[in-house]
Parts: structure tokens; sequence; C-alpha cells
């Protein structure tokens, strides 16, 4: 089983600003939201721990599972460019991201998407026919993009309507080939 969870709350996630690689650790609700992932998930076992290498989602994992997450760049959050720690309501958007005309560095979503699901991929192929249970801490973007990844982009593209709130998780399962 795949186990995905968002990292819990950070200040900017409570100031309404978005974050993205110049992100902050845990605050103290962030923390009690990863307390109460472990006692959700204290009957699971796991075999394997990923984690985006942002603070936030590795403190996460590891306070959930009580073992060493293992970073890997590709579940990184999306890179915001110069729109990161910008109040959500202050910064001009473009569907779902930072508009790139107005802000430097936003990174490309076929890319993002790309960079994800070639995780997901490597992670099939090696783990998706044994009885695994793997946990992947990451973003509200990551989390999307993984749901998207079992469940298909949908129709309108809008990946984040697969992602949980702070703290949050979704379970799937690799489907047998």
């Amino acid at each position: 089983m795949i186990y995905v969870i968002r990292h819990g709350e950070t200040d900017l996630n409570k100031e309404a600003r978005i974050q993205g690689r110049s992100g902050l650790p845990l605050n103290e609700n962030g923390r009690n939201q990863a307390e109460s992932l472990k006692d959700k998930l204290k009957q699971i076992k796991f075999d394997l721990v990923f984690s985006s290498p942002q603070e936030r989602a590795v403190e996460t994992a590891e306070i959930a599972t009580g073992i060493e997450a293992t970073t890997d760049p590709r579940l990184d959050v999306f890179d915001l460019g110069e729109a990161d720690r910008l109040k959500k309501n202050e910064v001009k958007m473009v569907g779902p991201i930072p508009d790139p005309s107005v802000y430097n560095g936003v990174e490309e979503i076929p890319g993002f998407i790309g960079r994800i699901f070639d995780f997901m991929k490597e992670i099939d192929v090696k783990y998706g026919k044994s009885e695994l249970n793997i946990l992947l801490s990451g973003h509200r973007c990551t989390t999307g993009c993984i749901g998207a990844y079992f469940e298909g982009i949908p129709e309108d593209r809008n990946i984040i309507k697969f992602s949980s709130g702070n703290g949050e998780f979704k379970v799937y399962e690799f489907k047998q080939k």
C-alpha cells in the first residue's frame, strides 16, 4: 500500500502565503498534526519512507512513522520562483500557478508532473508487486500529483483535487500487472 501524506502546518500556511522551496519548518500545530498522523497510522508497519527534501515534509514523515525518511528531489515542492512566500491573494496567477511572465523561476507544469510520475514509475517497478507499506511525504502539489498518477489526470487538469489537507493522508495501491 502507498500512504501519501501532506506535511503539517507551517507559519506560512497559517499566514495564507504560498510556500515553495523557501518554506519553513513545522509550527507547533504542524507538529501536533504529525503526531495525530502517528496515532492514525500506528497500526501500519512501514517498510519504506520517502519524502520531499523540504524540512517540513521530512519532519512530518519522521514524526508520523518514527523512521528516517529517504529524500528524493523528484518529490520536491513545485518551484514558485519569485512568488515564493507571497500572500496568496496578492499573487498574479495563471490557472493554478504564479504567472511566469510576472515572476521569474516558476517551474513548468509538464516538467513538474514528469518528475513526480518518474518517481512513481520507479517505485512501481521496484516495489509494485510486493506487499510493502510505503509512505510518501510531500506537499499539496506533490500529493495531488501522486493522486493523479493513480487516478489519472482529470479532464479539467486540476490535479490539486487529489491532494490532502495539512497533516492528512490518502492511501493508494499499485495496479497489478
